[in-house]
């Protein structure tokens, strides 16, 4: 039923466009859309990951393998950790982190954390971990920070910040912001001038190099025999983060306190990602400078302006693919829009809720325009089953929006006829016989006007009012007016010759064609009215009608409605008139499938404009010869003997006609 363009009234598409920006301005500020939004964050950060570390950083894992091995009862003494320093520091580590909380004293008693802190010393670039731990008694609930012990940091360890905040899905997105932050201190840590590192803005985001496991990793055990079991430079110029990779369920309630949901968790078989891995991913996002910084919320309310204004002007007129193509176009423009500046300005753009305002505004239309078309439907029925068939009435109701109530300039052609010999047959013949004629003749000509695509408008006395393009669109409407006028005159023929058998008067049709912009609709009072058309083009067509008196033609046809025809017809050149109540000239055709007078009649036309009257007089005596009632010929031989004795500057290519 949509399928054309059908106007929306202005204060229903104002009321839409105002109550679908409200709805989704507002949308984001709610914490369920705010985390469909974040959805888009981790579709643009698994797009655009590099799946690989770009910086020298790698991870030691306490893993699985290396509790195999290690053979020990968790925690671990700290002699292990301080052989792992040593053997890291021998290998030429930047910067040794451990992910590790190291707040009590040993369980094996106090050598073994002097162990770790002769370690610690030694190597000089150790940075601890530092956590908020909550704690509850019986007088108290609260969260309390707990940092290394006091000799670890003695010894010369840097402590950092090791929680991570979660977002409302209860995935880590933003880079952890503390002063302290345990990525920041492994950044001071290093080397001046060694490394630069973009200090991310309150609020950032993270720019995951990838999915669980993209850094590489080494086992914790390995490294405990790493004289035998690596490299003797295997982690040279390297920032080594030792922390916990144990492997489990991406069920968040069953993993591990040390293990986290990311934008790559659960897609095509990404796992909980350990928390050391988090940690890498803030310094490879500072080392790069590519922190992704929220857009201000306005931003996303200015997208859900711009789009909703965009989708009313281009909805305004109602048509369903052309809506579904702007909300496609709005769509990928806003998802180009948030790569880019997401790839390219690490910028993070919401832009969910203006998608989704495009999507509102095509269906709050098109059910505007449903409701709407119910309406129009039945107006139409009413109002036209009053003076047009019931053909005419299905096909309006069928593409109700092609017709504006009340007037619309189309591009139509019209078609004039009239009976001559028609006065002559009404005095001899009983009103009822004339009326039988009459109503037989537009029957007839009323279903050839039909099979042609064309709407006879009216019946005026014993003429027809015709027209192509309205109120059903014909982009072929000149052609199927002169091929119906061709078709009339033939089945004119066949009425003659009843007549005649019959004893009665001959009639005969003339028919005037002209195809023009014309105003098409219902005119009238609200009491009677009509559906027609008017305008000067409408007029013109009707005296090509009359005009045909005075080349004794069937059918003439304006040069406008001629060009649009093509090739399909033979048309013949008559004239260059100029109608009464016109000031230019207008040219006038025929059909005609007769080649040898198509070539003739050329050539006359041609020789009569350039005054040449012998070559002219031969062409159209050639036509004579094959037709001698020719009237268009026999009306040009008359001209030509005036011509020859009349001053030249009397001589005009276009006839004024003044009472046709």
């Amino acid at each position: 039923m949509f399928d054309r363009a059908s106007a929306l009234p202005a204060k229903a598409l104002l009321a839409i466009a105002f109550a679908v920006a409200l709805v989704f301005v507002a949308a984001p500020l709610a914490v369920p859309w705010y985390v469909l939004e974040l959805k888009g964050f981790d579709a643009l950060t698994r797009a655009t990951a590099t799946n690989a570390s770009q910086f020298p950083i790698t991870i030691v894992a306490i893993d699985e393998a290396s509790f195999a091995n290690v053979r020990k009862q968790w925690p671990w003494p700290r002699a292990l950790y301080a052989r792992v320093i040593d053997q890291l520091a021998k290998s030429g580590a930047l910067v040794i982190a451990l992910d590790v909380t190291l707040s009590e004293p040993s369980n094996q008693g106090r050598a073994d954390d002097a162990a770790l802190a002769e370690a610690i010393h030694r190597a000089g670039n150790v940075v601890l971990a530092s956590e908020r731990q909550y704690e509850e008694t019986a007088v108290s609930r609260q969260w309390l920070r707990v940092d290394p012990l006091p000799e670890f940091l003695a010894a010369g360890a840097t402590n950092g910040y090791v929680n991570i905040e979660y977002d409302p899905d209860q995935v880590v997105r933003g880079i952890p912001f503390a002063s302290d932050a345990f990525w920041k201190k492994i950044v001071e840590k290093l080397p001046p001038g060694l490394v630069k590192a973009a200090m991310p803005k309150r609020g950032a985001m993270l720019r995951y190099a990838g999915g669980d496991h993209t850094f590489p990793y080494v086992s914790f055990y390995q490294v405990l025999d790493a004289d035998k079991d690596l490299p003797p430079d295997a982690f040279r110029d390297q920032i080594v983060l030792v922390g916990r990779d144990v492997k489990a369920n991406v069920d968040a309630r069953l993993a591990s306190g040390d293990l986290f949901a990311t934008p790559f968790t659960g897609i095509a078989g990404g796992l909980l990602m350990p928390g050391v891995e988090l940690h890498a991913n803030a310094l490879e996002t500072a080392f790069r400078g590519t922190a992704l910084d929220p857009a201000a919320p306005w931003a996303s309310a200015v997208l859900v302006l711009a789009v909703v204004a965009l989708c009313a002007v281009a909805m305004r007129r109602w048509r369903p693919l052309v809506g579904a193509g702007v909300v496609v176009l709005c769509v990928g423009a806003l998802g180009a829009l948030d790569w880019a500046l997401f790839q390219r300005a690490n910028v993070w753009l919401p832009v969910f809720a203006a998608m989704s305002s495009a999507l509102a505004m095509y269906l709050a239309c098109g059910a505007v325009a449903y409701v709407m078309e119910r309406q129009r439907r039945g107006e139409i029925r009413r109002a036209f089953s009053l003076y047009v068939s019931p053909e005419v009435v299905d096909h309006v109701m069928a593409h109700p929006e092609r017709l504006a109530l009340g007037g619309e300039r189309r591009e139509v052609t019209m078609m004039f006829t009239d009976l001559e010999g028609f006065t002559t047959l009404s005095e001899r013949l009983e009103a009822e016989k004339v009326a039988s004629i009459l109503n037989q003749h537009f029957t007839r000509a009323t279903a050839i006007v039909k099979r042609h695509g064309g709407t006879v408008n009216r019946f005026i006395g014993d003429a027809i009012m015709a027209m192509w393009g309205a109120p059903v669109e014909d982009a072929d409407q000149a052609y199927h007016a002169v091929a119906a006028a061709v078709e009339m005159q033939r089945d004119m023929e066949s009425l003659r010759a009843d007549l005649a058998a019959r004893g009665l008067p001959e009639i005969r049709m003339r028919v005037g064609l002209h195809s023009c912009v014309a105003v098409i609709g219902n005119l009238g009072s609200s009491e009677r009215f009509d559906y027609t058309a008017i305008g000067d083009g409408v007029n013109l067509a009707a005296r090509l009608e009359g005009v045909n008196k005075l080349y004794r033609t069937g059918i003439l046809l304006s040069g406008e409605t001629a060009a649009k025809t093509g090739a399909r017809l033979g048309l013949r050149e008559v004239d260059r008139v100029i109608v009464k109540g016109k000031t230019e000239a207008v040219e006038i055709f025929t059909p005609c499938d007769e080649a040898s007078v198509l070539e003739a009649n050329a050539r006359a036309i041609a020789a009569w404009r350039a005054r040449r009257w012998d070559e002219a007089e031969r062409a159209w005596r050639a036509i004579l010869a094959l037709h001698p009632d020719d009237g268009i010929a026999r009306l040009y031989v008359e001209r030509i003997a005036e011509a020859r004795v009349a001053s030249p500057a009397t001589w005009r290519d276009a006839v004024e006609l003044e009472k046709l």
